[in-house]
């Protein structure tokens, strides 16, 4: 990264600190300023974040045995850590996908089988998504919060769009994967240049749809099983701090207001949130969590849900996160607003999904 990628980051760093300490102090009387949080419950949250990690692991294990593509437990643990520390420090998340691709490509996975094995990890994550938040609307049916269904919506419709988005670039993968660029395509600004990388992209994007379409159904539904579980897990760490503490919520808000801070946080603009993510927190669970918790709440629940993630993605694949956001800036693939790039891949990089691939799934 460059030195104001770096200032940007830190500068949105600081700032979420800042907030998080000025809705403490602003919040909280003075006698009741304490974030102290009992041993067994840092235990209990540091279980779930473990669980979290090794059932994230065992996603992407088994979104490549279906596939016919061996993942150690390792490397998938590596790849989940990875992707957690280059979201953390790239606006709207966009470093993600690239640090996950290297720490596969130092693997020797080869770089179709890298696409496709990303590209069903991300599928079921959305699954589960879409599972959870009909799970979450069953379970809490006799809620009287009226909140509790547009929470749903938002959580269900979030993960129903990437969805939709998805298939959407799978048909328009099989119409427009080759030619020149369409009068909408010119109309937006894409050259014919950039045109040919975003159809390298819809290549490899029809190459894994065919694949995933004769893929083991029972180990992707393993897979949907462990990605419902892994979000299961995260939730769990919010409630775990509210109710060891001796405080009284609903479970409802507790579980699902995280929920859509998690996800709507995707779009923040700027590394680690800039501050809107505990801005969110005071905003919908203010009101919600007892005023003498409220601050505890907030700065465990952010340490063990983000700032962790963070140490141990440094600690695991630090120095492979920073080659592969070199990378990405130099083939353009993150551009210099922040945003995500596409440009053309070098002619090695799969017009077509591997051979040996292919030739392994069942």
């Amino acid at each position: 990264m460059t030195w104001r990628r770096w200032l940007i980051t830190i500068v949105s760093f600081a700032a979420s600190i800042g907030v998080s300490v000025w809705i403490i102090f602003e919040s909280w009387p003075v006698e009741e300023r304490s974030v102290g949080l009992p041993l067994f419950a840092h235990a209990l949250c540091a279980a779930a974040v473990a669980l979290d990690l090794t059932l994230r692991a065992m996603k992407i294990r088994l979104s490549g045995a279906s596939l016919g593509i061996p993942v150690s437990f390792g490397v998938a643990m590596r790849t989940g850590l990875a992707g957690d520390f280059a979201a953390a420090i790239t606006p709207a998340r966009t470093g993600a996908e690239p640090a996950r691709y290297l720490v596969l490509a130092k693997a020797r996975i080869s770089p179709a089988a890298t696409f496709l094995l990303l590209f069903a990890e991300l599928f079921l994550e959305m699954l589960a998504l879409v599972v959870v938040a009909m799970g979450i609307a069953l379970f809490f049916t006799d809620e009287p919060d009226t909140s509790l269904g547009w929470i749903v919506g938002l959580v269900g419709g979030y993960a129903t769009f990437v969805i939709g988005v998805g298939m959407a670039a799978v048909l328009l993968a099989w119409r427009r994967s080759s030619g020149p660029p369409p009068w909408w395509a010119r109309r937006i600004g894409f050259n014919a240049l950039r045109w040919r990388g975003i159809q390298r992209s819809l290549r490899r994007l029809r190459s894994s749809a065919t694949l995933i379409r004769n893929a083991r159904l029972d180990y992707f539904l393993l897979g949907l099983v462990v990605s419902v579980l892994h979000v299961l897990a995260r939730l769990a760490v919010l409630p775990i701090i509210v109710y060891s503490l001796g405080g009284e919520a609903p479970l409802s808000k507790l579980v699902l207001w995280p929920l859509a801070l998690f996800y709507g946080s995707v779009v923040a603009p700027v590394p680690g949130g800039g501050g809107i993510v505990e801005v969110g927190f005071k905003a919908t669970l203010g009101g919600v969590i007892p005023v003498a918790l409220f601050g505890a709440s907030l700065v465990w629940w952010r340490f063990y849900t983000f700032y962790l993630y963070i140490l141990l993605g440094a600690l695991a694949a630090g120095g492979t996160v920073l080659r592969a956001l070199r990378s990405a800036e130099e083939n353009g693939s993150i551009g210099e607003n922040g945003t995500a790039d596409v440009t053309p891949a070098e002619p090695h990089e799969a017009l077509s999904v591997d051979h040996q691939v292919a030739d392994r799934v069942p």
